[in-house]
């Protein structure tokens, strides 16, 4: 089966919040990778850049009108995308670490997989 295939089959097959949950581990283990190589500042922007745009996607998302989650949780997503979006610029300036983007991921990344094996 060639990648295309499975990629397609998998698509149809993934529930949202697992898209997400794959989304987030790929751009998480991207920030790591980075930081791990001793990578700071603009040398991060690629990855960095990956999750600004996601997190502002959630944002929007949770902002628009059919969003079934609860409003208490859309209002905390809508936060943390907009301090995501204020962080990102300290840390590409050199003046903060990558450290809490990846540690707030991480989070969500464990929210989601309760949530994925429980459904």
């Amino acid at each position: 089966m060639s990648l295309n295939a499975y990629q397609q089959v998998r698509t149809l097959a993934e529930t949202p919040r697992a898209m997400e949950r794959r989304l987030i581990g790929q751009i998480t283990g991207q920030m790591i990778a980075l930081h791990e190589a001793g990578i700071s500042g603009s040398g991060l922007m690629p990855a960095l850049h990956r999750n600004r745009e996601m997190w502002n996607m959630f944002a929007a998302l949770c902002g628009g009108p059919g969003n079934e989650l609860p409003n208490e949780l859309r209002a905390s997503l809508v936060s943390i995308g907009l301090w995501v979006d204020r962080y990102t610029s300290e840390v590409i300036a050199g003046r903060d670490s990558i450290e809490p983007l990846i540690e707030v991921n991480r989070s969500i990344l464990e929210g989601l997989a309760d949530t994925v094996l429980a459904a």
